[in-house]
């Protein structure tokens, strides 16, 4: 039977339940992280509690619970579902919107085990669309992992209807931004490159992992606006979660990448990256590890 946490407790999922009165059942006002347990380690569990933390503070979306709180319960969802590689689901919203009571947030933790996406989507690569939607660096949600997802799963929905397997939003500037679920990542002139955070985007995991072995691989990077031009002139083009790892790219709607294969820079930082999820020496040790 499935375990979750709700609210400080583990129960069975069957009899967790939500107020009605919810900010995120309403007004989508939450946010979420997913994770990912590899080997019996909670990958960069820190990375995604500062994020979400973060993300509260600046949206101002309640948060009764501390990190040593979550991260107990993360361990105890993983340990009563006897998962060890594992794909967790965190949901912090601002609780019930009720004026006469004080605030208290709901917190859920779920794990599920991990699926990963098709061997064939990382040997021979992936093709992608643009959206017609846009993203408003006005939004003060954007560049948040927030609840309120509907546009990109109406995006993603539409890739996927024409056999792609993630969509690109640019802004209503015109400068390239993120997929629905993924950060982007070009390689031009031997240069790997990315949209800054302050497009905005998304401040991924994984996109901060792999900013940190380009530095350490010495492949020279860097943060900077990004339009259709370097997309389309690009060498290489990959994305990253944290559930994808590093996804290569070798089409863009009807534009062939280079030569329609993961390059090498990608297939290099991909090594690594399943060394570091792998063999991470990190404290998100989950118990009986």
């Amino acid at each position: 039977m499935e375990k979750v946490f709700l609210n400080g407790s583990l129960m069975p999922a069957s009899e967790a339940k939500i107020d009605i009165d919810d900010s995120s059942f309403l007004y989508g006002i939450g946010l979420f992280e997913t994770m990912r347990a590899a080997g019996g380690r909670v990958f960069r569990l820190d990375d995604h509690l500062q994020r979400l933390m973060m993300s509260a503070q600046t949206l101002a979306i309640v948060c009764s619970y501390s990190t040593v709180m979550i991260r107990h319960g993360v361990e105890q969802v993983l340990q009563a579902n006897g998962l060890s590689d594992a794909r967790i689901r965190l949901t912090l919203t601002s609780g019930p919107l009720r004026t006469e009571e004080e605030p208290r947030s709901t917190l859920l933790i779920t794990a599920t085990e991990f699926v990963p996406y098709s061997k064939d989507y990382f040997e021979k690569g992936v093709r992608v669309v643009i959206t017609d939607y846009r993203q408003n660096p006005k939004d003060p949600f954007v560049g948040h992992k927030t609840t309120c997802f509907g546009p990109r799963l109406a995006a993603l929905r539409a890739a996927h209807e024409k056999l792609a397997a993630e969509a690109l939003w640019f802004t209503t500037e015109n400068r390239l931004a993120e997929g629905c679920l993924s950060n982007v990542f070009l390689v031009c002139g031997g240069r790997l490159l990315t949209p800054p955070l302050s497009t905005p985007v998304l401040g991924g995991i994984a996109r901060k992992t792999v900013l940190e072995l380009a530095r350490e691989e010495k492949i020279p990077f860097e943060e900077r606006p990004l339009d259709i031009n370097d997309l389309l002139s690009a060498e290489e083009v990959f994305l990253t979660n944290v559930i994808m790892t590093i996804l290569p790219v070798i089409a863009v709607e009807g534009h062939t990448v280079a030569e329609g294969k993961p390059g090498p820079i990608t297939k290099r930082l991909m090594e690594k990256y399943e060394e570091q999820l792998k063999g991470r020496k990190i404290d998100e040790i989950i118990a009986g590890n």
